[in-house]
């Protein structure tokens, strides 16, 4: 079992907070679509003949896309993978690409997921982003695609904005719930360097995050949306019965996957790659029947540091027998003794031999894992 990551580096505008590799420009559209085609032939060896059970077309906006053009790359993945017949097939998508016309295109492809990027149901929140949709586009985009038949819908929501007040986020929230979204992810806005916002940020042009902010918008997500019946599965996770991101549950599961176009990550269980972030360098080397990738090969220390924060993040948490019949007993001792302190503080809690973090230690996440951390050579 294993998955595919396409990218493709494409977008309308600039998202003041965006880091991800993106071009507003379509002029090479073609041109990368047809590279993204050569690579997946050239890498049909990466995962071996392992089924592919989730493919993940993401970017950028791949919803800028034809009908055909996706068809294409699903056929290409068809053509050199063993793809599972019950694949899970998802496309990000903007709310303002999703008229009547292209969510009928998409139902004539083999994608069965939507992950629309709705950010905000207020329009002075997307202006404020620089987002290309309305508020309205956003509602009428997830009823289009509900009226088409599609059920298995996720939609992006980001809190801890400075205009974002509290009541915004509740009804933002309770729209979800009441349109009846199988998912949601709510991710906390992170001021990432080089982007707009950092700019404005820097120059004072806009006041800094506030963490506060964004610890209260927490909490009353999980509140609102696990009373509403979703699961809190992963930090910036919600899903109701049975709708979990299968594509997503697979990074977090460890499962590997392979990543194509510019930018995009790859993971074989022994080492990483990535892509060159540059449209004309990934062109130029495509074209030789190369690609320009960069590897690094993962120590036993970077795999267990990888397993601890990715499963503590979730509502599995760290399960200890399965630590060590991995990596040895011995980094079972040592995360119990560095999770005395957490512990004690009542940000996790150990049942069945599994560390799983309490409602606050949502909050600390990543602090608590690097403190479970090994370091470089460590040993027995």
């Amino acid at each position: 079992m294993a998955g595919i990551y396409i990218h493709i580096p494409f977008c309308k505008k600039a998202c003041h907070y965006c880091d991800f590799h993106f071009s507003t420009s379509l002029q090479y559209k073609q041109e990368i679509l047809e590279a993204i085609g050569k690579e997946i032939k050239l890498q049909k060896n990466y995962l071996g003949q392992q089924i592919i059970n989730t493919i993940y077309i993401g970017g950028g906006t791949p919803s800028v896309l034809s009908g055909s053009d996706l068809s294409k790359i699903i056929a290409s993945i068809q053509e050199n993978f063993n793809l599972a017949p019950d694949a899970e097939i998802t496309i990000e998508a903007n709310p303002d690409d999703l008229n009547n016309q292209k969510i009928k295109e998409i139902k004539q492809t083999a994608i069965n997921r939507f992950s629309i990027g709705v950010q905000s149901f207020f329009d002075n929140d997307l202006k404020w982003m620089n987002r290309a949709h309305q508020a309205t586009e956003a509602e009428a985009a997830i009823k289009r695609a509900q009226d088409n038949g599609f059920t298995n819908i996720n939609i992006d929501l980001i809190y801890g904005f400075p205009l974002l007040s509290q009541q915004k986020w509740e009804t933002n929230l309770q729209k979800a719930i009441n349109y009846q979204v199988p998912h949601i992810s709510a991710y906390a806005l992170t001021v990432e360097p080089k982007t707009a916002l950092a700019a404005f940020i820097n120059t004072q042009k806009q006041a800094p995050i506030n963490d506060e902010q964004s610890t209260k918008h927490f909490l009353i997500s999980m509140d609102t949306l696990c009373q509403a019946g979703y699961k809190h599965y992963e930090i910036s996770n919600f899903s109701l019965l049975g709708m979990q991101s299968r594509h997503n549950t697979n990074y977090w599961k460890g499962v590997h996957y392979l990543g194509i176009g510019p930018s995009a990550h790859s993971y074989n269980g022994y080492s990483r790659q990535w892509n060159l972030a540059n449209n004309v360098g990934y062109l130029s080397a495509l074209a030789k029947h190369q690609i320009p990738h960069t590897i690094e090969q993962l120590t036993t220390e970077n795999l267990i540091n990888e397993f601890i924060m990715i499963n503590l993040r979730t509502h599995r948490g760290i399960n200890l027998d399965t630590i060590g019949a991995t990596f040895g007993t011995h980094v079972i001792q040592h995360i119990l003794n560095q999770a005395q302190v957490p512990l004690d503080k009542g940000l996790i809690q150990i049942n069945n031999n599994t560390i799983t973090l309490s409602r606050t230690g949502k909050l600390y996440a990543d602090a608590i894992a690097a403190d479970l951390f090994v370091e470089e050579n460590f040993k027995r």
